[in-house]
């Protein structure tokens, strides 16, 4: 059974999947990006300074799922154990126990107190791209700062695509004063000052990542406005609208049933950019101190973190690397997805 008949794809998206995948960039940035993502993901058991699996007495710990306390090992304290230090991992090796670390001995805010050199450290066999200013291991911290970075992105893209799409569709599909009216409010609300606002805000509230996204989608919410309007001024006039009015449908379902997949087309292809552009936000607000709390891994941070300390250029060099493979790795999927869905190019299949 092929793929195609196993998804059940109808021919005219089947053209564009043959399409997107003809762009072999888009294509194999595409599984780049899913790959990179799905290692974030479970960056616990990559990356990490507790332990994978430790077996004392016949018995397994998994770590890096549950907390254990010093006691549980043979240690003489009921506080959370220290699996970093060489005591505890003295008691577990003489009795016999083993223990399976991570590929990274390291969390993003665990401090290596063992360096040679003051911090920022350079790279080392111990930490492969070096530390930042406060000792922190690099890679941790891009890995987890990867993962952080992405999820804002798609959380704002898809909030904000959302919204977006709802504002366009009334505006487009009642047009006279509905239309006006927001039109004029758009004008009015993007015309705000965005950092000036986060600036303000920021000395009332601790920054997060739920406090930025609201306030990122405030704004975020009109780059699709007016594609979806256009759409649905369009569409309001077909033949097939008229009909299914004509039938009794209601507003609802003529707007989300009949024109909607429509203007979805035209949606999708800006969506990949959408994402660019709400994880150079989150960057940019980083890089300036009004992103995430202190100590949060962040790709902006250690940007900002490189241009302090020029001494140490893995902490600049390191994240502009992540961030630019980042960005072009949207870039490229983008760009494929605006063939596949352009119909110039299907006529030509």
């Amino acid at each position: 059974m092929s793929v195609f008949s196993f998804c059940k794809l109808n021919p005219l998206n089947r053209r564009r999947w043959q399409r997107f995948t003809a762009n072999r960039r888009g294509f194999w940035s595409l599984w780049i990006f899913l790959l990179l993502f799905g290692l974030s993901l479970g960056a616990e058991f990559l990356v990490n300074d507790r332990p994978l699996l430790i077996v004392y007495h016949g018995e397994l710990f998994c770590p890096v799922l549950a907390s254990y306390a010093e006691t549980d090992f043979g240690g003489e304290f009921a506080t959370a154990a220290d699996y970093r230090d060489p005591y505890l991992i003295d008691l577990i090796e003489q009795n016999g126990g083993w223990i399976v670390w991570p590929l990274v001995r390291y969390h993003y805010d665990t401090i290596n107190y063992e360096l040679a050199v003051p911090a920022p450290s350079p790279p080392s066999s111990a930490n492969w791209l070096g530390t930042d200013d406060q000792g922190r291991d690099v890679v941790a911290r891009l890995i987890y700062g990867f993962r952080i970075s992405v999820l804002f992105g798609l959380c704002l893209t898809f909030f904000g695509s959302l919204v977006g799409i709802v504002a366009g569709a009334v505006q487009g599909y009642y047009g006279g004063k509905v239309d006006l009216f927001g039109q004029r409010f758009m004008e009015i609300w993007s015309g705000l000052p965005v950092l000036y606002l986060l600036i303000i805000l920021s000395s009332f509230v601790q920054p997060n990542f739920w406090w930025l996204l609201g306030i990122m989608l405030l704004f975020s919410w009109m780059s699709l406005v007016g594609v979806v309007r256009a759409e649905f001024l369009r569409g309001r006039n077909l033949d097939y609208v008229r009909a299914a009015q004509a039938l009794g449908a209601n507003d609802r379902t003529v707007m989300f049933r009949h024109i909607l997949p429509n203007a979805v087309v035209a949606t999708i292809t800006f969506m990949p950019f959408i994402l660019n552009a709400s994880i150079t936000t989150l960057t940019s607000l980083d890089f300036l101190g009004f992103g995430m709390p202190p100590g949060s891994p962040s790709l902006g941070e250690l940007l900002a973190q490189g241009k302090a300390n020029l001494q140490a250029p893995w902490l600049g060099l390191s994240a502009f690397f992540v961030l630019a493979m980042l960005l072009s790795l949207l870039v490229f999927i983008g760009e494929a997805v605006r063939d596949a869905f352009d119909p110039r190019r299907l006529t030509r299949l």
